[in-house]
């Protein structure tokens, strides 16, 4: 009887512990997360951003084909970033993002056309995903 008391003891003992555990470990995941989501938003937002001044370098350079290549990825970029602020609830910077892409996608048409106005929509779009970055870094 005596072991059979000291058995469940240690069990009890087991399992408090592991429930400690198990909540302080848990207690600053939901912070992390957020920082960790932050951050991948940020990293899409400049990754866009870069490969949007790339493609005005090509464009000054009349390198068509790589501004319209860098153009794509960063329109991908941007694809990322809506989704991740879609999942977060912001609707508004949703639209900021969208119109960003907008503006690329009309560099990229205007770069198929081989035409040097597309470095003016290229960096319409560079500086709206700054302002988007400026924005961010306030939240």
């Amino acid at each position: 009887m005596r072991q059979v008391k000291l058995v469940l003891g240690v069990c009890v003992a087991i399992v408090v512990a592991l429930g400690a555990g198990w909540l302080l470990g848990s207690s600053g995941r939901a912070a992390s997360e957020r920082t960790l989501q932050a951050a991948e938003l940020r990293s899409d937002l400049l990754q866009a951003r870069s490969l949007a001044l790339a493609a005005r370098v090509d464009l000054y350079n009349v390198n068509f084909g790589d501004a319209s290549r860098h153009l794509e990825d960063a329109k991908g970029s941007l694809r990322r970033a809506a989704e991740r602020l879609k999942a977060a609830g912001r609707t508004a910077d949703v639209t900021r993002v969208e119109a960003a892409s907008a503006l690329l996608d009309q560099a990229q048409k205007m770069a198929g056309r081989l035409d040097q106005g597309a470095n003016a929509r290229a960096a319409a779009a560079a500086q709206a995903i700054a302002d988007i970055l400026g924005a961010e870094a306030k939240v």
